[in-house]
């Protein structure tokens, strides 16, 4: 019998670390975070470097061409994923702050989210 079909609760990691439009990687990502909370996974949803950009407040993709799901961002916490992180330094280093942000996170320093992987089952980068 394999952890699914067991009922073995894994925690997964999705770590976003690309902008959010450009490339498929932070909508397939989304996805895949969606699908992980539907098999009642214990989730964690990590932004870092231009990743944070993901979810900042006030994106108008409409000039290139692509759709905002900027919003899809505030409908997780309905699919019970609250475990939201995001790293204080990728955050400064683009100027922006915890206000700046569509949905709560916490902000922890970049050592602090290393010993937070550190603790998951499973981590996915994209």
């Amino acid at each position: 019998m394999d952890d699914m079909e067991s009922g073995v609760v894994k925690k997964f990691m999705f770590v976003n670390r690309k902008p959010p439009h450009g490339t498929v990687y932070a909508l397939e990502v989304l996805e895949m975070v969606l699908i992980s909370a539907a098999f009642d996974q214990d989730v964690h949803l990590a932004f870092l470097d231009d990743g944070v950009l993901q979810i900042k407040k006030g994106q108008t993709p409409a000039g290139i061409g692509v759709k905002n799901f900027s919003p899809t961002y505030r409908a997780l916490e309905g699919y019970d994923i609250e475990k939201l992180y995001v790293e204080a330094e990728s955050l400064a280093e683009r100027g922006l702050t915890e206000d700046d942000l569509l949905v709560d996170v916490e902000v922890i320093s970049r050592a602090d989210m290393g010993k937070l992987m550190a603790e998951m089952d499973v981590v996915l980068t994209a």
